[in-house]
């Protein structure tokens, strides 16, 4: 074995590093300002729908006509249970104002109440609204009447440990209210969230942990939207700025809006980024990263990756343009096809020695027997596939110009279980992967 050869397996031989799915998490429609929630032992993802306006004075803005929930239970597939709630379903709102923007999900006796701003009928600005529902997926039905006394967007409801709900939402700064029980009314005067950073700030989100309560939120620092928290002990304030979350976006998306979660013993950052929009960051897509926080309950910042989080099933499609380290130089990453991005991303191996690691492929009982490749080749090479830094297949790839073609090769010494995978250009030049997948 070479010393090329042997530093590629080395590499693949990476620590986990906490849980690590892809990302973006959904694919075929824009989502964005993600609040995600338990229920019933699954994730329920509550994000606005970005669409292509179909109004000329939205064509340069954000536009959202309707809301669909998704459901996971790895984090890694979400089931779409369609539009839950249109703009045309909201008996107090304008029907043609395309503002459905950020909304929440909360459930309380019995009752899912969906939270959500939009633009009033024969007014000027956004109201809160609420609909309900029996199960976290909707239909949601919406009540006559927004909200009263509250004038902003971007709802979020804390329900405190005592039953205590909560109401944030920004308008000329981020407020906050107390509810009443049948979380529909406000029950006392807004507050204007005080110690914070100065600055436009957006899309609270809050929680609570060890007795600490946490006010989460977008915030331009410098020329797009940071997300930063502060902490207090109380859920009204008044709140201590603590820091950064996620630094503004490295694909260049003005807005950033997000949602925290503790799922199975982990937190989640939820947020969103323009990934498959990235000349027009009025279209977002939501994405996923593990969150950590320190010994003294203040949060470790967060670094966007492609791989995101959850453990990927070797039978699936394996987009290791998603991955989690590549090799400095003779690797990068573009869309397989610039008409329609959602078809995602490839990988393209300029020459021999470039690599690619996509960290946590479960390959089950170790039965598996093939492995496939979309591939496509200006000049042709071997693509080499490890698990764990074991040699496990090597692809020849013809010269296909042009074109894709899926190829199918035997597998050998492959173990059961959770592994890192690598896949690397052994030897020739230009090799363009779409995906992999083990059968």
């Amino acid at each position: 074995m070479n010393k090329r050869v042997l530093f590629v397996l080395l590499l693949c031989l990476g620590a986990f590093s906490g849980l690590v799915a892809q990302n973006p998490i959904i694919s075929g429609q824009f989502t964005a300002d993600p609040t995600a929630r338990v229920f019933e032992g699954k994730v329920y993802l509550y994000p606005s729908h970005d669409i292509p306006s179909p109004v000329e004075r939205l064509q340069e803005w954000f536009c959202m006509e309707d809301y669909h929930v998704f459901s996971s239970e790895d984090l890694m597939k979400w089931t779409d249970h369609g539009v839950v709630l249109s703009q045309s379903d909201v008996p107090w709102g304008d029907a043609g104002s395309y503002s459905m923007w950020a909304p929440d999900c909360v459930y309380k006796n019995g009752t899912y109440y969906f939270f959500f701003p939009a633009s009033p009928k024969g007014e000027k600005g956004f109201r809160i609204g609420v609909a309900t529902s029996d199960t976290p997926f909707g239909p949601f039905k919406p009540l006559a009447e927004p909200i009263a006394g509250v004038q902003g967007i971007d709802p979020c409801v804390l329900l405190d440990k005592d039953g205590q709900a909560y109401l944030y939402w920004s308008g000329r700064g981020l407020n906050v209210a107390r509810l009443k029980d049948n979380l529909t009314e406000l029950d006392s005067a807004p507050v204007l969230v005080a110690d914070v950073k100065d600055g436009f700030k957006e899309g609270p989100f809050a929680f609570e942990r060890n007795g600490k309560y946490y006010l989460t939120y977008p915030w331009v620092k410098d020329k797009t939207e940071c997300l930063a928290y502060a902490m207090s002990d109380s859920p009204m304030g008044p709140f201590e700025y603590k820091g950064i979350i996620m630094d503004q976006s490295p694909t260049g998306c003005w807005t950033n809006h997000h949602s925290l979660l503790e799922y199975k013993g982990q937190w989640y950052l939820f947020y969103h980024h323009n990934d498959y929009s990235p000349d027009f960051d009025k279209n977002r897509s939501v994405c996923i990263d593990s969150l950590f926080f320190n010994a003294d309950g203040t949060i470790r910042q967060v670094v966007p990756t492609l791989r995101g989080v959850g453990i990927a099933d070797a039978r699936s499609l394996i987009q290791i343009d998603r991955y989690s380290t590549k090799s400095e130089e003779g690797v990068f990453i573009d869309y397989v096809n610039q008409d329609d991005k959602f078809e995602g991303w490839k990988t393209f191996f300029s020459h021999e020695g470039a690599w690619v690691t996509f960290h946590r492929v479960d390959f089950g009982d170790g039965k598996l027997q093939k492995v496939s490749a979309r591939v496509s080749s200006e000049m042709g090479g071997t693509l080499q596939v490890c698990a764990d830094g074991h040699v496990i297949a090597d692809i020849e790839v013809p010269v296909t110009v042009g074109r894709w073609q899926t190829l199918t090769v035997p597998l050998t010494g492959l173990q059961e279980g959770v592994h890192n995978l690598c896949v690397s250009l052994l030897s020739g030049r230009n090799v363009q992967v779409d995906w992999i997948r083990f059968e």
